[in-house]
């Protein structure tokens, strides 16, 4: 704010003098016409201001987007009810077999809206309102840790592995080994050495993740580590870590962020994948995978598709809306869509 008042301060001194003309200084004594104007830090900084926000821009730009913008108030609304949901009044246990009071036999795959159950129940009386959601919270858990992993280590791998050309060859290496096992079997050796559990999938998901978000980042960095302004930072002495904070990483904020968007709905694809084959988590840990496992049993039985109906609905919304919502951030955050 200071810096555009000087802006506008110098400039109408200057848009005076030109007005004026030769009358402006013509009763100046002669020692002043010449004398030197010196340096000010203030009235330098403030006529190289400008209003440009980086930030500011990307979310103008990002909002400008209505379909992103409804997408992520629904998912936003979506997740937050997953985690505030056992919280409000009159929720079942998902894992409670519920039983019909009158007769004390268990409730058998009951409609949906039926004896109190707002989604249905399943073949062994589990509320599956209940059962989704919780399933939701634990799949999104899994994503979220996942891609906060994936991005951490695979981002600092990736600017060592394009900045510092001693580390090729070790991380090159290490590409090529990981690149050769597929997922699918690195989550099943997990599964079959660890106990199923959430920390179980997030480390089996990670194993590779990382190596893969590394060589991502490598490549961005390959482009731009050799610019001329980065070569300029190198030789007025600027410190390498200052380099890759200011000169290199913003650059990729576009690529990093559409990278993690990708990660979420991915890892959530993986615990469904490696539920399906039945070496996922234990019946007692709702995810949206066991749901789906258990409902695609009953599928070909008319009366029971909302087994699968549900949980598909909410694994395909929350897949899809960060798919579309990450490719919005991306292209917002691209220094070439911002408009002054």
């Amino acid at each position: 704010m200071f810096k555009r008042a000087c802006s506008r301060q110098l400039e109408a001194q200057l848009n005076t003098l030109q007005k004026d003309g030769p009358a402006a200084w013509a009763d100046l004594p002669e020692e002043e016409l010449f004398t030197p104007a010196g340096f000010s830090s203030q009235q330098a900084e403030a006529t190289a201001s400008t209003s440009y926000s980086y930030w500011g821009s990307t979310f103008r730009a990002f909002f400008k987007n209505k379909l992103a913008v409804a997408l992520l108030a629904a998912l936003a609304a979506v997740v937050v009810f997953a985690f505030v949901q056992p919280l409000l009044p009159g929720q079942a246990d998902p894992n409670l077999c519920a039983v019909d009071p009158a007769t004390g036999i268990q409730y058998r795959n009951i409609a949906p809206g039926q004896q109190g159950f707002l989604w249905g129940s399943n073949s062994i009386g589990q509320d599956l309102w209940a059962r989704i959601w919780a399933g939701a919270r634990t799949s999104l858990t899994i994503a979220f840790f996942v891609a906060v992993i994936e991005a951490a280590v695979g981002i600092t791998a990736g600017v060592l592995w394009g900045y510092v050309r001693g580390l090729d060859f070790v991380f090159t290496e290490l590409y090529n080994i990981f690149d050769n096992i597929p997922t699918a079997i690195v989550l099943i050796l997990i599964s079959y050495v660890a106990t199923p559990s959430i920390w179980t999938m997030i480390l089996g998901m990670s194993i590779k993740g990382w190596i893969e978000m590394a060589r991502f980042i490598r490549n961005q960095i390959l482009i731009i580590r050799d610019r001329d302004y980065n070569i300029a930072s190198r030789c007025i002495g600027t410190p390498t870590l200052r380099i890759v904070l200011r000169n290199l990483l913003p650059y990729l904020v576009s690529v990093i962020m559409l990278r993690m968007a990708l990660t979420i709905p991915e890892a959530i694809g993986n615990e469904v994948f490696i539920t399906y084959i039945g070496l996922g988590l234990s019946v007692e840990t709702p995810s949206l995978g066991n749901l789906v496992n258990d409902g695609r049993k009953v599928m070909m039985q008319a009366g029971l598709r909302y087994q699968l109906l549900y949980p598909t609905l909410i694994l395909s919304f929350v897949t899809i809306a960060f798919y579309l919502i990450g490719n919005a951030f991306s292209d917002a955050a691209d220094p070439k869509n911002h408009l002054q």
